[in-house]
C-alpha cells in the first residue's frame, strides 16, 4: 500500500509539472506574436549590390604578339671526315666536344709516308719529262737547222745547173757537165725532203714530249692533293661536336669524325597554324621580315635576342600541318643548337582596337558594360587575337565605356554593382593585399638571410648554365627581395 500511495503521489507531481511548462511555453509564444502585431510587420527586402573591377576601354593601334614554341639550329654545320684513310699520328689539343676551333686549323694528320713517296716519284718522272721536251725542242731546231743547209745546197746546185746550161748553150760546155749538174740539184733535192721528213719527226716528239709532261704535272697535282688529304683542316671558325677520333687511332677514308658547328650562325625554326601564317604576309604573298623575340628560361631568368623573319619551308611535311617557319638570331649569345626556346612574333599593327582581360569577354564575345545607376548590360565584341591574360578586340560603340574586368555567375544584365576602379584599387590596402594573394608565386619577393642568399649564389657560380644567364640570376640574388619563383628553382635543382 505504501509503494502504491507514493506512486500515485509522483505520476501527479510529474502531471503538474508538465501542465507549468506548457503554460509557460504558450505565453512566451503569444509574447513574441504581440511584439511582431506592435512592429507592423516584415521589412521589405533591399537589392543586393555586387562589387565588381571596371576598366575602360581605350581604343588605340596596337601589335600583337604572337607566342609558340621553336627550336633552336645552326644555319652552319659540317660534318668533319676523313679524306685519306691510316693511323692518326697527330691531333690538335682542342679536337674535343665543345672546342672552338679557327678558321684554318689543323685539326688531326693521318701518316703521310706512302703520299709523300708517291709525290717524290711524281715529281721524278716530272722532272724526268721535263728533260725529255728539253731534248725534243733542241733535235727539232737542229733538224730545222739542216733542213734550212739542205735548201741553201739546193739553192747552190739550182743556180750551177743553170750556169752548166748558159755554157752550153754557148758551146763552151758539154753535155756531160750539164747532166751532172742536174744529177746534183736531184740530189740536193732529196736531201732536202729527208731533212724536212727529220723536222717533222721532231716536231712529233717534241708533241709527245708535251703530252707526257702535261700527264706527269697531273700526276704530280694529284699527289700533292692526297699528302694534303692526310691533314684536316677547320673550314671555319666553330665549335666542335661529336667527336669520335683519338690520337693513334686507324681511320678509313670517308668516316666521320665530328660535326663543326658554326655558334654565330643560328636560327630558330617554329611551326605555326595556317591562320597565324596567313598572318604574316604582305600583300604579294610572301612571308614579312617581322621582328622576332627569342627567350629561353634558365631557373627563373630570361636570355632574351632578337632575330628577324627568313623564310618557311617548302613543304607542309608528311603527318603534319601549318607551316614551319625559320627566323634568323642576330645576337645568338648564349644560344645553342637544340634549345627549346619561346619565339614571339610581332604580327603588322591593328587600328582601333583594345586590349581587354580574357576574364572580361566570354565565350560568345560580350562584355558587360557599366550603364546609367551602375547597372550592367551587355554588349558584343570582336575577338581578334589571345595574348595570354589578354585579348585584342575591336570594340565599335564602346570607347571610352566601362566593362566589369572579371565576369562572376551573379553578375549579370541589369545587376548593379558597386564599380571598383584600377586608381581606387591602387590605393586600398585590402585590396592590393587580395591582388598580391591571388598573383601567385610568380610576383612574390622574398628577403633572404645572408647565409642563405650566400648558398644560394654559390650554387649559381658552380652550375653550368650560360655565363650571361648566371650573371643575371647573381645580380637578382643580389638585391634586396629575391623573385620567390628564382628562389625555389634553385633550391628544387640543387635538392635544397
Amino acid at each position: 500500500m505504501r509503494f502504491l500511495r507514493r506512486s500515485l503521489v509522483g505520476l501527479v507531481l510529474v502531471s503538474l509539472t508538465a501542465a507549468l511548462l506548457a503554460l509557460a511555453g504558450q505565453q512566451l509564444v503569444s509574447a513574441f506574436q504581440a511584439r511582431m502585431a506592435d512592429e507592423g510587420g516584415a521589412r521589405p527586402a533591399r537589392e543586393r549590390v555586387f562589387s565588381a573591377r571596371v576598366i575602360t576601354v581605350r581604343p588605340e593601334r596596337i601589335a600583337p604578339v604572337l607566342t609558340t614554341f621553336g627550336e633552336v639550329r645552326s644555319r652552319r654545320t659540317l660534318e668533319l671526315r676523313a679524306p685519306a684513310g691510316g693511323r692518326v699520328v697527330e691531333l690538335a689539343t682542342n679536337f674535343e666536344d665543345g672546342a672552338r676551333t679557327e678558321q684554318g686549323q689543323l685539326l688531326m694528320r693521318v701518316e703521310q709516308a706512302d703520299a709523300a713517296a708517291a709525290l717524290a716519284l711524281a715529281r721524278a718522272d716530272l722532272a724526268r719529262a721535263e728533260a725529255e721536251l728539253q731534248d725534243a725542242r733542241r733535235a727539232r731546231e737542229l733538224a730545222g737547222d739542216e733542213l734550212e743547209a739542205a735548201e741553201d745546197q739546193a739553192a747552190l746546185r739550182g743556180r750551177a745547173l743553170e750556169r752548166r746550161r748558159s755554157l752550153a748553150e754557148r758551146g763552151v760546155g758539154s753535155e756531160a757537165a750539164v747532166e751532172e749538174a742536174e744529177l746534183a740539184l736531184s740530189s740536193a733535192r732529196q736531201a732536202v725532203l729527208a731533212r724536212r721528213q727529220a723536222v717533222a719527226q721532231s716536231e712529233a716528239r717534241v708533241g709527245e714530249a708535251e703530252t707526257a709532261l702535261s700527264r706527269q704535272r697531273i700526276a704530280v697535282e694529284e699527289a700533292e692533293r692526297r699528302l694534303e688529304d692526310t691533314e684536316l683542316h677547320a673550314a671555319f671558325t666553330g665549335t666542335l661536336s661529336d667527336v669520335t677520333v683519338v690520337e693513334g687511332g686507324l681511320v678509313s677514308v670517308n668516316e666521320r669524325l665530328a660535326q663543326l658547328i658554326d655558334p654565330d650562325a643560328l636560327e630558330v625554326s617554329f611551326r605555326l597554324s595556317t591562320s597565324q601564317y596567313a598572318r604574316l604576309l604582305d600583300a604579294e604573298g610572301a612571308l614579312i621580315p617581322a621582328d622576332v623575340e627569342i627567350a629561353l628560361d634558365v631557373l627563373g631568368t630570361e636570355i632574351v635576342t632578337t632575330g628577324t623573319l627568313a623564310r618557311v619551308s617548302a613543304a607542309v611535311g608528311e603527318g603534319q600541318t601549318g607551316r614551319l617557319v625559320y627566323a634568323r638570331l642576330e645576337a645568338p649569345r648564349g644560344f645553342r643548337p637544340g634549345d627549346f626556346v619561346t619565339v614571339r612574333v610581332r604580327e603588322p599593327a591593328l587600328d582601333n582596337v583594345a586590349r581587354l582581360p580574357a576574364t572580361a569577354v566570354d565565350s560568345a564575345g560580350s562584355v558587360l558594360v557599366v550603364g546609367e545607376d551602375s547597372r550592367l548590360e551587355s554588349a558584343t565584341v570582336a575577338v581578334l587575337r589571345r595574348e595570354g591574360d589578354d585579348v585584342i578586340a575591336r570594340a565599335p560603340g564602346l570607347a571610352g565605356a566601362e566593362i566589369v574586368a572579371e565576369r562572376a555567375p551573379m553578375l549579370g544584365a541589369g545587376i548593379r554593382i558597386n564599380p571598383v576602379r584600377p586608381d581606387a584599387r591602387e590605393t586600398d590596402d585590402d585590396g592590393a593585399a587580395g591582388e598580391a594573394a591571388s598573383g601567385g608565386r610568380g610576383r612574390e619577393m622574398l628577403s633572404l638571410s645572408a647565409a642563405r642568399r650566400a648558398a644560394l649564389i654559390a650554387r649559381v657560380r658552380a652550375s653550368d648554365m650560360p655565363d650571361a644567364a648566371r650573371e643575371r640570376v647573381i645580380a637578382q640574388l643580389s638585391q634586396d627581395r629575391v623573385p620567390a619563383r628564382v628562389v625555389e628553382r634553385l633550391e628544387a635543382r640543387s635538392g635544397g
